[in-house]
Parts: structure tokens; sequence; C-alpha cells
């Protein structure tokens, strides 16, 4: 069988491992292709560093739209990433009838429900296993391993940088700018860190695994996204004292009201084996009515376990490329036709209508009848106390102290309701600084 001719845009970090990967093993990925995958053509504003990579046998140009022109190009991999250019490309690159492999999750999570329209119809895949978890298969897991399961809900450490920051803020006891500072300078965060720290990485990433796990559109706009800015070292030392630990997750739950979508630091027990991914790693946690919890672990970035998502998209489109388009996998799972009906019936909650549990710390004057003033205001939200913990002052503040924190574990409450009762115990005068409140998840 005529090998599958490749075009590579963009080949920085993913592309050259890519295209490393797919020449040092390539017999065996023949053999479970049933035909060669060959990189024929390459696109890269940095043509001599490009043509260094790949060698004299590939065609290396500096605009990509020649590729996308080239009839002899079957399948289109995006690696240039981002919403602006990489969108008219792949677009382009559908329209020409090619296939696409991309690992942008950005693009994807904001214009999925435009491209993905567009390929099918076209008759084209758009195949995107790199863009969430690096080299864990997630998307295949949800797509077709799990295909029998209702799926309950997901959980997941979806971005290495915050779980490095978040694990050595835990082991040194140290505070979040200045772990920032150290994982940039080991490469774990990038100059600008903005879309790691604050969860939008991990917001694109969730809002894909959410589509394909209850079949809706990709719907980025409605995630409630939080960062991991605000944590300091002292939560992180509580929670620890509580048997948990923090972690940045991006969660979607199926509930009667609708879709949960949300990422946000969250206290997981540490007894749960996803509380105990360290530094980069990446792991997602995913619950079935039929087959129960399912963990899948790995590198969620890098050079080649990025490329072995991208060569295992490869595989399938050489594998399903001349069946009929209408007996493909779907994109997001669910057959196209039955996405837009689903937002009604399960549309995405607010986060005033999410249900979970809390931890709170309140810095608090020692003196009598606090205790009893806050917990008055739970009760009186219908709020019930799990757990409770009272540091003595001069833990807090020192020798003859006058302030303690007092640390609050909730059971389950509607997050509205949370926020009403915050802000009364906040106006307290006996509590002398914002209160920190982080969600609690107990993925049981």
């Amino acid at each position: 069988m005529k090998p599958i001719q490749v075009g590579l845009l963009g080949i920085g970090t993913v592309g050259s491992g890519v295209f490393n990967v797919l020449q040092r093993n390539q017999e065996e990925i023949r053999r479970r292709a049933g035909c060669g995958i060959e990189i024929t053509m390459v696109a890269d504003l940095d043509v001599a560093r490009a043509q260094s990579v790949v060698g004299s046998d590939v065609q290396v140009v500096s605009d990509a739209r020649a590729v996308i022109a080239n009839p002899d190009i079957d399948i289109v991999v995006e690696l240039i990433g981002g919403y602006g250019i990489a969108k008219a490309l792949v677009l382009e690159a559908i329209a020409a009838g090619k296939h696409v492999v991309t690992a942008n999750k950005a693009l994807l999570a904001v214009h999925g429900t435009e491209i993905f329209a567009a390929a099918s119809a076209k008759g084209v895949m758009v195949a995107f296993e790199a863009a969430v978890a690096g080299g864990i298969p997630i998307i295949k897991a949800l797509r077709e391993g799990l295909t029998a399961n209702r799926i309950q809900w997901l959980a997941g450490i979806i971005n290495g940088t915050t779980n490095f920051i978040l694990s050595e803020m835990r082991d040194k006891g140290l505070d979040f700018d200045v772990v920032l500072k150290e994982a940039q300078r080991l490469g774990y965060a990038e100059a600008d860190p903005t879309f790691d720290i604050e969860g939008v990485d991990a917001a694109h990433k969730v809002t894909l695994m959410s589509a394909i796990a209850f079949g809706i559109p990709v719907q980025f706009d409605k995630a409630y996204v939080e960062g991991i800015t605000k944590l300091g070292a002292t939560d992180i030392k509580y929670a620890e004292q509580l048997g948990y630990r923090i972690k940045l997750l991006g969660i979607s739950k199926r509930t009667d009201k609708g879709i949960e979508l949300r990422v946000h630091p969250s206290l997981v027990p540490a007894k749960r084996l996803i509380a105990n991914v360290e530094g980069a790693m990446n792991a997602v946690l995913v619950q079935g009515d039929a087959v129960g919890a399912t963990l899948y672990y790995g590198k969620g970035a890098g050079s080649e376990p990025t490329a072995s998502a991208v060569i295992a998209d490869l595989v399938d489109i050489a594998r399903l490329h001349t069946a009929d388009a209408q007996h493909r996998v779907p994109h997001l799972a669910f057959q196209a036709h039955t996405l837009d009906a689903a937002m009604t019936s399960l549309p995405v909650l607010p986060m005033s209508e999410v249900v979970t549990s809390y931890y709170l710390r309140l810095r608090v004057a020692d003196q009598a009848g606090v205790l009893a003033q806050v917990t008055g205001i739970l009760a009186g939200a219908g709020i019930s106390i799990d757990a409770m913990l009272q540091r003595e002052a001069d833990e807090v503040g020192g020798e003859g102290s006058t302030q303690t924190d007092l640390i609050i574990l909730t059971h389950d409450t509607r997050e509205g309701t949370m926020n009403d009762a915050i802000a009364q115990m906040q106006a307290l005068p006996t509590v002398l600084a914002s209160i920190t409140r982080i969600r609690k998840e107990e993925l049981n």
C-alpha cells in the first residue's frame, strides 16, 4: 500500500519529537498501520533549523499554506499552537480535503464546534489525542475504551507546571512565588506562565474531556477557572495535617441538574492514588457506571511523550481514512446530530449551583465566643461541619499572639450557599483577614 504522506506545520519541541519517533520506530509503526507513514514536507519560519532536524530528504518551506496546497499530502499535523493562524490553517486544510492531527487544546476548546462541523461536512478526520495529557491516551479511552459506560465524573491533574509547583510547595514548605521562580529556572514553567498557573490550560483540556465523556459540544466559555496563585504554604501544611493534599484539578461531573465543568485547587484525601501524583506528571481519574474507577497516569508534556500521541493519531487515520466517513468514530464520541440536543438536557451549570465540600481557614481574634459565632453562621445556612482544627495562638503569631487560625472542613453544600455564609463570617469584627476557601473532593 502507498505510504501515507504527512505535512508538518511547525517543527519545534513536539514536531522534532514526532519526526524522530517516526524515524526510529518506522517498521513497528508500518506493521501496526498497514502502510508506511512518512513526513515528506515541513513548514517552519526557521527553514535552516528545520532542515537540520529532518535532513535533505524532506522538503522544508516557510509557508504553511504550501503544505496544505500540496496534492500529495494526506494528513496535515498542526503544531503551531494558539487561536490565530492555527485556526485558519486547520480550516484551510479541512477545506482542501486533508485529515488533520493537532495538539492544540486551546484551539479546539474554543473553536472545536466549528472545526469538527467543517471536518464532518468534508468527510475528513480531526484527531487530537496529544491535546490532552501529553502521552496518556485519555481521549482514546474516553471515546472508545469506555464507550459502554455512562460516565459519571472525571477529575484530572492535567497541567504539569502547576503540579510541580504544588509538589515543591508541599515538600519544601515554600510559598508560591518562590517555587514559581524555581520552576521557571528548571524549565517547567514558561517565562509567562499565566495560562498554566491561572488554570486556563487545564480548563482547555477538561473542556475537551467533558465533551467526549458526556456527549455535549465544547463549551470553554462556560467553564469555571481558578488557578493556584493565591495558595500559600500554610494551607498546604494544614491540609496535610488533616490527611489531604492540594492539587489543581480539572473536574467534570454529571448531575441531575446538568454538567459541572470546573478547574480549581482541591483538597484530595492523601490515600487516593491521584493525590500521590507528584512533580510534572499527569493523571486522570474516570468513574463509569459499569467499570467503576479507572486511572490514567503518565507524562503530560515533553517532546516524545506528546509525539507518541500524535503518531497514534496518524496510525488511526492511516487505518481508517479509506472507511466510510459515517462509520468512523465520531470526533466527540457521540454522533454529531445528538450534541446540540444534549445542551438542553445537560446544560453546563454555573459555579453557584455546584455542590461540593469545603476547607475554610479563618484568621480570628483569640477570644471567647468566636467559634460559636462562626459555627452559628454555618448552622444557620444549613452547612454541616465535618472536622475542625484550631491552632494555638503562639503557633500562628508567636508568643503572646492575640490571633489564631480556625480551620473547618464541611460536608457537601451548594456553592452559592457557601458564598453567602462566607460573606457573613467575613463581616464579623473578630475575623481579621480574608477567609481562605478551598474546595474538597473525596473522589470516592
